[in-house]
């Protein structure tokens, strides 16, 4: 089970410095749809993460690698697309690589393409509820095998006594390496975030319902003339 630490005073060093360490980040996505006070919480958020981080390196030891989803290359070019995805943690990972830290390949490409491929599938609207249930099996299928190629790719990279980052959406289902020890980042913003995104769905909800026409009798819709 993940450890919190980041609500809580430093662990001793010579506790934790041994061993494999996974700094777990929950990944969270801003987008120019969503109002500016949202942007705001947002980099406040990657702000906090940044310190937390460097607040566990002085008992955990310097973070060495960085794993992210969606990054299907290393380096430089798993930078450069990560930047071209326009997702809010590219600062965090610029900086740590400024440290020293080494962006490593996390998904496999093949199976993320896939992966990608399926969802546009679904998002078409399909009528057919056996072509549904197809591509559906499929989708399913491919996010299974994405997840497991995730965990190997971590398992075969962390080296005994070395410290990295994995960010990462927080319903993944991804398994970590069982002889290492994940500490899940939680900054003061992450529940500023979370409970700002509770309250703006539910309020969009709430607009669309009293949007909705009135139906009559019968359930149709009453039609407008």
């Amino acid at each position: 089970m993940a450890e919190e630490l980041g609500k809580i005073e430093k662990p001793a060093a010579a506790e934790y410095r041994s061993g494999k360490k996974i700094l777990f980040v929950p990944l969270i996505f801003s987008t120019q749809e969503l109002p500016i006070e949202y942007s705001e919480k947002c980099g406040r958020y990657w702000t906090q993460v940044d310190a937390q981080i460097t607040n566990l390196e002085a008992s955990l030891g310097p973070v060495t690698k960085i794993f992210h989803e969606l990054v299907a290359d290393e380096g430089e070019k798993g930078l450069k697309a990560l930047e071209q995805l326009k997702i809010n943690s590219y600062g965090l990972v610029s900086g740590r690589i400024q440290k020293g830290a080494v962006l490593k390949t996390t998904e496999d490409n093949d199976v993320l393409t896939e992966l990608m491929d399926w969802s546009r599938c679904l998002s078409l609207g399909l009528q057919n509820q056996k072509v549904f249930s197809t591509v559906y099996a499929s989708y399913t299928e491919a996010n299974k095998k994405r997840y497991e190629a995730i965990s190997q790719i971590i398992a075969a990279s962390l080296t005994d006594n070395e410290a990295c980052i994995v960010i990462m959406g927080e319903n993944h289902r991804v398994q970590f390496p069982s002889d290492a020890r994940v500490f899940y980042v939680a900054p003061p913003a992450l529940d500023e975030v979370q409970r700002w995104l509770r309250d703006y769905e539910s309020k969009i909800h709430a607009q669309q319902q009293a949007e909705e026409p009135p139906t009559g009798d019968s359930g149709q819709s009453t039609p407008t003339v």
